[in-house]
This record gives C-alpha cells, sequence and structure tokens, in this order.
C-alpha cells in the first residue's frame, strides 16, 4: 500500500539523519556542562583548602590557650569588617540579577549587574588594603602565629576576591561584543557560583577570624 508510510524506511531514515554530521551538530547537550563540572571540582578543592585554614586557626588557638590573640595583641576591631562585609556579600545579588536578565535577552542587565559586583567587590579589595595598612603597624605575618594565621587566611581570601573579579571582567568584556544570550549563558551561571562560593567563606572568616577572639 503506497499510501501508507513504511515504519521500517522511516526510521532508518531518522536513524541517519540522527547520526549525520547536521545532527550531531545541533543536537542539545544531555546533563551537566564541562564548565559546571569544572567550576564545581575548583570550588571543591578551594573550600577544602579553606577549610584546612579554618581547622588550623582553631587547632592553634586552643593549644596555645588564653589569651587568645597572644603576646598583647588586640583583639580584632570589628568596624571595618562589619563594613566590608556589608559591602561584600550582597554584591552576589547584582550577579544574580544579571543572569536572571540575559536568560531573557536584556544584555543592558547583564552588564549592569556585572558593573555593581565589580564595582563591590573591589570596593572590598579597597577596604582590606586600608585594614592592612592599620593592622600592620601592630602585628605582621612573623609577629607569631596569630599573625600567620590572619594574614595567611585574609590574604588567601583577598586572592580569591581578586580572581573572582577577573572573571567578571573578562564576562564584562565579553558582553559587551554581545557573546551571551537567552540560550548562551552557561559562563555567566558558573562564574556566578564561584562568587557566591567567595561570599560565603567571607562569613566564615567574618565569625572565625573576627568575632570568634570575643567568644
Amino acid at each position: 500500500m503506497s499510501g501508507r508510510p513504511d515504519r521500517l524506511g522511516t526510521t532508518a531514515g531518522d536513524l541517519r539523519t540522527a547520526t549525520g554530521p547536521v545532527g550531531l551538530v545541533t543536537e542539545e547537550p544531555v546533563g551537566r556542562s564541562t564548565a559546571w563540572w569544572g567550576m564545581t571540582l575548583f570550588i571543591t578543592t578551594e573550600g577544602t583548602l579553606f577549610a584546612a585554614l579554618f581547622g588550623s586557626y582553631f587547632y592553634l588557638r586552643f593549644q596555645h590557650g588564653a589569651p587568645w590573640p597572644p603576646d598583647g595583641i588586640a583583639e580584632p576591631e570589628l568596624l571595618l569588617p562589619l563594613i566590608m562585609t556589608a559591602v561584600l556579600v550582597p554584591s552576589s545579588l547584582p550577579v544574580l540579577w544579571a543572569e536572571a536578565g540575559i536568560r531573557r535577552g536584556r544584555r543592558w542587565q547583564l552588564r549592569a549587574g556585572l558593573l555593581g559586583t565589580l564595582v563591590m567587590g573591589g570596593t572590598f579589595l579597597g577596604l582590606q588594603g586600608i585594614e592592612y595598612s592599620e593592622i600592620l603597624r601592630e602585628y605582621t605575618f612573623t609577629t607569631n602565629v596569630y599573625g600567620s594565621l590572619f594574614y595567611a587566611i585574609t590574604t588567601f581570601h583577598g586572592a580569591h576576591v581578586t580572581v573572582g573579579l577577573l572573571m567578571v571582567c573578562w564576562l564584562l568584556a565579553a558582553s559587551l561584543h554581545g557573546s551571551f544570550g537567552t540560550r548562551r549563558h552557561e559562563r555567566v551561571r558558573v562564574v556566578g557560583y564561584y562568587w557566591h562560593f567567595v561570599d560565603a567563606v567571607w562569613v566564615a572568616i567574618l565569625f572565625t577570624v573576627y568575632l570568634s577572639p570575643r567568644l
């Protein structure tokens, strides 16, 4: 019966189409992207390093005993670190806003959100520089165990903020060339994951380095 479709022929044709060069190129990937897995592994690795630093801090603190900080070092001031927290932690919001915008094709929203995060992150690093200029008069990395831990933890985090800002700058530059759209924003999402991680680590640093000596 010539009017009825040949199921076998149709299936074979569909198979040839799906496995042909055009089909393989246009087929959407299944599951998580390579960028997602790479960033997840990177964040896991860096989180482990920060956990080791926090564990070292509390181990050495309890091994040393009171007083802490030792050798007459005053308890860390809270005003500037709290201001730094108020600047850095909310900087995740512009990233989320930027990603939500590009999902809807709003490149202006992507650029504005990335610029907001860039300004807030840069302000945080500037405030950290001011903090260092003040406390370096009291103690340095080699003064005692507390000084070594303080600078190791905060400098390591500052380096991660710097890396995050470089990523945001790269996204912003790419967005100015129209690199992202409603179906092409995976890089924005994975960089956002990293920035949220940096913010979360700072909250842990605030408790460990600045608040715990007062407990």
